[in-house]
């Protein structure tokens, strides 16, 4: 019994209770079910009486009475104490904390999926760095932590779109292109320009690709440049993204709003809602009428619309795709954007806490011996994406990214996350994993089989170590849910790291396979479920950041 499972069984309890006229309450939509500090004082606990005591006008403790009579009458219940001031501790029967296991095994790689999010449509915007350079270290925080995000708000039933918007137009992208044209032709890169090898890189590509590009006009080299630069670089970062194992359902490009005329289209909406005046010759939204510290403008004085225009369509035409909620990722550097964009989403009809949500990402360091690690080749003083997979490996980047909360800034430390020992907190995960794998592998060599639900005694584990494993196992659906409504992969990591070394210490107390001549017992085949039942949650664990979960290490 899962605490899911529990909670569902108490909201049971207290209707049946209700309906026998013990309590004159409304049933509550939802129970709280924790697990207690103190083990000895049951497996799970819940204030579910003390919520109750005052709409049903009676003493905490005397509702408290009620429901635990009505709770002891049921399958899978040993136990149920009224402590405190009418605390209910419940203490399950040992076949019923040991179904978790079966449970975790029986439903593999969907264990820990809830329907909590069903029925949202979320649009979910990650790294959209511009096509001017590779992914820096910034962005692939993001991209670490957006997948995380995606996979989890998949897993609480939600339906996630993963977009990525490229900034193909305006004046960094003209930027971009002649810093393309001088490093083609042996010039310096513009003051206001991209550096960096891979600006050479990308020039040469370009020239290799269209040979006659340099004879060219300066206005078309410049479009040249733009288009096919632009086009290769996204490509690079397509194909880094990937490696790192992120991939987008939508690229979404900028340029695409100017040439369909959504701009204008946008603009006019805000103007019919009454939140656009002319002055200085540029055209603004009153974005102070929504909480804004200053108007902003949609068009400059010179005609060209501005960046904030873009959004504005952009928004528009998520909206339009029928999009519940855009979520969308930023470094804490555009901190102050929020309030521009939940003004703009106000401005447009919507309401900015139900439509949007930005979420925002403190800065990542890497660091090696306490100092601070300036690596790239490529671009120089800035970390690249491929410069922390060179230097660590996927998997353990990934981890490391997503396993502190986005809001803290965090020095990555290079030696330690290369390390193949139990202080890496990536493979001290893995291992478990492995360790597991390793266990069933040699229990098939010794014809031991699982079998089949029927064929599990789990009222067999009784141990300590076992139960706490169980417990450990059955929490792993709240960890998502939860992880998945505070926006938090970094819980699921922690959650990981906290149920390996609750396996390690189960298997180093409780003997798994049989020795010498001994014979496989009912014990052994429930410990087995026990194991692929942890496999199971670390599998899936590991699966909601992207990381692998090796079966050999």
């Amino acid at each position: 019994m899962t605490p899911e499972q529990l909670r569902d069984l108490v909201r049971t309890v207290v209707a049946a209770v209700v309906e026998r006229g013990t309590l004159a309450v409304a049933v509550p939509d939802e129970v709280v079910v924790e697990r207690p500090r103190n083990p000895e004082h049951g497996d799970y606990a819940t204030n579910v009486a003390l919520r109750l005591a005052k709409p049903a006008g009676r003493p905490p403790r005397e509702v408290a009475e009620a429901v635990a009579e009505e709770l002891r009458t049921r399958p899978g219940i040993e136990r149920v104490d009224v402590a405190g001031p009418g605390f209910l501790n419940v203490t399950l029967a040992q076949g019923a904390l040991g179904r978790i296991a079966v449970e975790a095994v029986t439903a593999g790689e969907t264990y820990g999926h809830t329907a909590t999010l069903a029925g949202q449509r979320l649009n979910l915007e990650f790294v959209s760095a511009n096509p001017t350079g590779p992914v820096h270290i910034g962005g692939t925080r993001w991209a670490a932590v957006g997948d995380a995000l995606g996979r989890l708000l998949e897993a609480s039933g939600a339906t996630v779109t993963r977009e990525y918007y490229f900034n193909d137009a305006g004046a960094q992208i003209d930027r971009f292109a002649q810093s393309l044209m001088a490093a083609a032709t042996g010039r310096p890169v513009p003051e206001d320009g991209y550096a960096g090898d891979y600006i050479g890189e990308i020039a040469a590509q370009v020239v290799a690709a269209e040979p006659g590009v340099l004879e060219l006009p300066e206005a078309q080299q410049q479009e040249r440049f733009r288009e096919r630069g632009v086009e290769l670089m996204f490509a690079e970062i397509k194909r880094m993204l990937a490696a790192f194992g992120v991939e987008f359902d939508v690229y979404f490009s900028e340029r695409t709003l100017h040439e369909t005329g959504a701009l204008e289209k946008a603009i006019a909406r805000l103007r019919e809602n009454g939140h656009v005046y002319e002055a200085d010759g540029a055209v603004w939204l009153r974005t102070t009428d929504f909480g804004d510290d200053k108007d902003r403008p949609l068009v400059k004085s010179d005609g060209d619309p501005t960046y904030f225009a873009a959004d504005c369509a952009y928004y528009l035409d998520k909206r339009a795709r029928g999009f519940d909620k855009v979520v969308i990722m930023l470094g804490a550097d555009h901190a102050g954007y929020v309030g521009r964009y939940k003004a703009l989403v106000a401005a447009v009809g919507d309401d900015p806490e139900a439509n949007l949500e930005i979420l925002l990402g403190q800065l990542v360091n890497l660091v090696r011996d306490g100092e601070p690690v300036r690596m790239s080749k490529r671009a120089g003083t800035v970390v690249l994406l491929e410069d922390l997979m060179e230097a660590v490996g996927a998997d353990a980047a990934r981890y490391a990214l997503a396993r502190a909360s986005v809001d803290q800034q965090i020095d990555l430390d290079l030696d330690l996350w290369s390390r193949q020992t139990n202080d890496n907190p990536v493979f001290y995960v893995q291992y478990a994993h492995a360790r597991i794998s390793s266990v069933l592998r040699n229990a098939a060599d010794l014809g031991v089989a699982l079998g089949g639900p029927g064929d599990v005694d789990v009222a067999q584990l009784t141990h300590e170590r076992e139960n706490d494993l169980l417990r450990a196992l059955g929490e792993f659906p709240r960890v998502l849910t939860s992880a998945a409504e505070l926006r938090a992969p970094h819980r699921v990591a922690r959650y990981l790291e906290e149920l390996a070394g609750t396996y390690h210490r189960f298997y180093d107390s409780c003997r798994v396979l049989p020795r010498g001549d001994e014979e496989a017992t009912p014990l052994t085949v429930a410990r087995l479920w026990l194991c692929a039942a942890t496999a199971v949650v670390l599998r899936n664990g590991l699966g909601v950041l992207g990381v692998s979960a090796p079966e050999r290490m």
